[in-house]
């Protein structure tokens, strides 16, 4: 007869020390987005699945427990998903209840969408990429935290160099016998140079239960916060019109952060005070090898009375 062998995991550790996330990382599966009146987005979604772990306990059983993490994850991708920050809070909950030392359980997901689009000018057809974000977090005895979001690409300028670039021009033109009025209007109509970088936003919103806001509206927002949009198929008139637009509309990386709170607060006026509105600038530096950053953490009701409290 075989002796049955202690559970090592259960046992008290050396440090008597609690853990807040003890989990996996790196989980992959196929996420399928159902819609009403079209076929479902296939998404191929990275999952990070955690639990808290009590003082008292040596682990969490890894291999056991991923067994488990995998059979819910493979139980709420099977079923029809209209909101993946749903899907989240399902797995999320399911795990707390499978786990009963645990009073915490957070699920975790980025996939990166294709999104079609036309090009500004010439109306041409092409994809722009999405990174999605999505996350749950369940705590016994309170209601499930849901959050979404996504981090995209885009492109600004320096209002710095350019008002320098703005000097420059306007010195040469006075030189060339060119009046004051006339300097003035071409410079208001033919934004000058300045130095340009490649913009990564990120905007999440965080809520009891599902935050009600929908994701490509989120997208938009984020994108808009930059100077310009930017796009993978570009011909003359579309690049043209990237340049005009986004010296027209010369941001610094903290313009970004606030002009993402104003669109918040503008197309998000039905979320709850105490939404958590997570947003983040990074501007990879063209002319620097260091790259620029900003970002704002706030409840949805403090965002807005800033926002409305500066007009």
């Amino acid at each position: 007869m075989s002796q049955q062998l202690p559970d090592v995991q259960a046992s008290e550790p050396e440090v008597s020390v609690g853990l807040s996330q003890v989990g996996v990382t790196g989980v992959e599966k196929l996420v399928k987005i159902a819609r009403e009146d079209d076929r479902p987005i296939a998404l191929m979604a990275e999952f990070e699945v955690y639990v808290d772990l009590p003082r008292g306990r040596k682990g969490i059983d890894m291999s056991r427990n991923m067994q488990v993490i995998d059979e819910t994850l493979e139980d709420a991708v099977s079923d029809p998903v209209y909101r993946v920050e749903e899907m989240c809070g399902t797995v999320a909950e399911r795990l707390l209840e499978k786990h009963d030392y645990t009073s915490t359980a957070t699920v975790e997901m980025e996939a990166e969408l294709m999104v079609r689009e036309e090009t500004p000018a010439s109306d041409l057809p092409t994809q722009a990429t999405v990174d999605i974000i999505a996350s749950a977090t369940a705590r016994a005895d309170e209601p499930t935290r849901e959050e979404i979001g996504a981090r995209v690409v885009g492109m600004t300028v320096c209002p710095c160099s350019q008002q320098m670039m703005s000097e420059t021009a306007r010195q040469k033109l006075a030189e060339l016998g060119v009046g004051e009025n006339a300097v003035r209007e071409f410079l208001k109509d033919v934004p000058q140079a300045g130095h340009s970088q490649r913009g990564h936003a990120t905007l999440t919103v965080e809520a009891a239960g599902d935050p009600e806001v929908d994701l490509m509206d989120l997208v938009d927002v984020a994108r808009d916060s930059m100077s310009a949009r930017i796009y993978n198929t570009a011909k003359r008139p579309d690049e043209d019109h990237m340049t005009y637009q986004s010296h027209a509309n010369a941001k610094f990386v903290e313009d970004c952060v606030r002009s993402m709170a104003r669109g918040v607060v503008d197309e998000f006026d039905h979320l709850p005070e105490d939404a958590v509105v997570t947003m983040k600038q990074s501007n990879d530096e063209s002319i620097h090898q260091h790259n620029a950053h900003a970002e704002r953490v706030a409840e949805f009701g403090q965002l807005r009375e800033e926002v409305d409290g500066g007009e």
